[in-house]
């Protein structure tokens, strides 16, 4: 009887039994695939990273000692020199030339000129010839000393207005005759103050340049050391000797140099998005091997520099993608147990670009979730990618 009733109904039990299974399989629990990361034990740091350029530790500018004509400069960037090297000679200005109205001027003038100096050579000697039959009037006591000391006076002043005439010819008579070129006068050396490398020539061809003109660089190029401008508030976390990590210099490996000094002066920079910057200089120089590879850069290379301010070679560490914040603002992970994903507290100290230093809450070898997702919950089932 009752297997008969089950037959009668055999479609619809069925029908209810896959309804049934559908609708469980609707609302079982399904495992979130999740990227995992592993706790481990290893080296860590962190630092301070910008750019900087290089330049030669000591480097000279020489500049034009006086205002002169400039002899074209054939050294050449690159060229090795020797101190007291001959860099190039100055002479006088060329003079400048002359316009026909101009130098038809100059004729009137010296004309005039010459005209004067005639005048004032006739009357010095009419005051001479005075002063002789006054001298000899005197001496017959004829003529008083007043009268004796004024023909004197009219002698010298005519001596000195015949000089003045004359040099006012010769004046003229220079204008007139000035040489054009290059330049004139005795040549002035300009020497290199000390001996390395040309760095820069600045001016390379001839021609007029004031006195403190910048004409070329010299220094030492395999004597190299690197400047690099960190925010204030970062220069402050650095000290000399902390350790640099130099990278996208050109080479495979990394340069290694140490902090020589932070200029204490900081100064004002506009960054690329306007913004207002205290920037401070921190020397950094190569050190060991680093110093030889270091000769293949020049002066005003671009680096990238990374200063340490913290090392750990045996740091307990986690990758920085598993970390978020819980609902007291510490630092939370999801850790992998068992396929489900147990939320724990965790204590960080130093943190840099891939991992974070954990203090408390996990052990080496331990496996968390990279990047969780906010739906992703405590005691959730997950499955690693």
């Amino acid at each position: 009887m009752i297997w008969e009733k089950v037959k009668h109904w055999r479609w619809a039990l069925l029908t209810a039994a896959i309804v049934l299974l559908g609708l469980a399989y609707a609302f079982w629990p399904t495992s979130t695939a999740v990227d995992t990361g592993q706790v481990s034990v290893g080296p860590m740091s962190v630092g301070v990273t910008d750019d900087g350029v290089t330049r030669a530790e000591e480097y000279y500018v020489v500049s034009a000692p006086v205002t002169g004509y400039l002899s074209r400069i054939e050294l050449e960037a690159g060229d090795r020199i020797a101190e007291g090297t001959l860099i190039t000679r100055m002479s006088g200005r060329p003079a400048t030339p002359l316009d026909a109205r101009t130098r038809q001027e100059l004729r009137g003038a010296l004309a005039s000129a010459q005209a004067a100096s005639k005048s004032a050579e006739a009357s010095l000697t009419q005051a001479r010839n005075d002063l002789a039959r006054a001298e000899e009037l005197a001496d017959r006591g004829f003529l008083s000393t007043a009268q004796l000391e004024a023909a004197r006076t009219r002698a010298a002043t005519g001596q000195a207005a015949l000089s003045q005439s004359r040099a006012e010819v010769a004046r003229i008579r220079a204008m007139l005759t000035q040489p054009g070129g290059t330049g004139s006068g005795t040549p002035v050396p300009v020497r290199a103050p000390t001996g390395g490398s040309v760095l820069s020539r600045i001016v390379e061809s001839e021609g007029v340049v004031a006195e403190g003109t910048p004409l070329m660089t010299i220094g030492d190029p395999s004597r190299i050391e690197m400047v690099v401008d960190l925010l204030s508030r970062e220069a402050v976390r650095v000290k000399p000797g902390d350790r640099v990590e130099v990278t996208q210099w050109g080479g495979p490996d990394p340069l290694v140099g140490e902090v020589e000094r932070i200029e204490p002066f900081g100064r004002l920079k506009i960054s690329a998005l306007g913004i207002e910057e205290q920037r401070v200089n921190v020397i950094i120089d190569f050190t060991g091997e680093a110093k030889k590879q270091a000769a293949r850069l020049g002066h005003g290379y671009q680096i990238d520099a990374t200063i340490i301010l913290w090392s750990k070679p045996d740091a307990l560490r986690v990758p920085i993608g598993a970390l978020f914040r819980g609902d007291d603002s510490g630092w939370r992970v999801f850790v992998v147990d068992g396929g489900r994903a147990r939320e724990r507290a965790v204590t960080i100290d130093h943190m840099n670009d891939a991992f974070a230093e954990v203090i408390e809450g996990l052990s080496e070898g331990e496996n968390v979730v990279l990047n969780p997702g906010n739906s992703l919950e405590d005691g959730a089932r997950i499955y690693s990618r």
